[in-house]
């Protein structure tokens, strides 16, 4: 499963989370953890394939130079033939030189250009990593949020109720008292 497949499930559940006041939504925090323990165990592949396109750049650079290397030679060999010819000496290492300095410049091509793309995929893996990341954090905030709102809610219920209740409490002790008292009189 690619890391952009795990990410869009993670968005998709995002958008099934029940739905609060506010704005927020409600998600498991045990689905969330499996979805970025998805998004690491897809990553070794994503940065694998970075590592074969790099190989792949290494390994057309040794050929590169394995070519040079054999024009190169090849032009020793043909130099020790026409010795006595030196203008085709001079020719043959001029034309290595410029084979040379050509697979150079390729190489060099093919290593920049192995460089920009596995830059750009890891850049691009560390944008999505980031977003998946804040909508993660944003989630836990907010079930923390909910927690400390639910928690506050219930606190002020109970003070209403306790208030509630001693207020009933001294409406009932006051008329008992009320008729206690001429009790005490008629006894004196």
């Amino acid at each position: 499963m690619s890391v952009y497949r795990v990410l869009d499930k993670l968005e998709a559940y995002v958008r099934e989370g029940t739905w609060l006041p506010a704005g927020y939504r409600i998600l498991s925090e045990e689905r969330l953890s499996e979805f970025v323990e998805k998004i690491r165990a897809t990553l070794p592949e994503e940065v694998g394939r970075a590592k074969i396109i790099t190989k792949d750049h290494e390994r057309m650079l040794r050929a590169a130079q394995e070519k040079a290397q054999a024009l190169v030679d090849d032009a020793a060999t043909k130099h020790e033939e026409l010795l006595d010819q030196h203008e085709l000496v001079q020719r043959a290492r001029r034309t290595a030189d410029a084979i040379l300095r050509d697979a150079e410049q390729r190489a060099q091509k093919v290593r920049e250009g192995a460089d920009h793309y596995a830059g750009s995929v890891l850049a691009e893996m560390e944008a999505r990593l980031s977003g998946a990341l804040g909508a993660v954090r944003k989630g836990r905030d907010t079930l923390t949020a909910q927690t400390t709102t639910g928690t506050a809610a219930a606190t002020q219920l109970a003070d209403a109720a306790a208030k509630s209740r001693r207020a009933a409490f001294d409406n009932d002790v006051q008329p008992v008292q009320a008729d206690t008292a001429p009790l005490e009189t008629v006894e004196s």
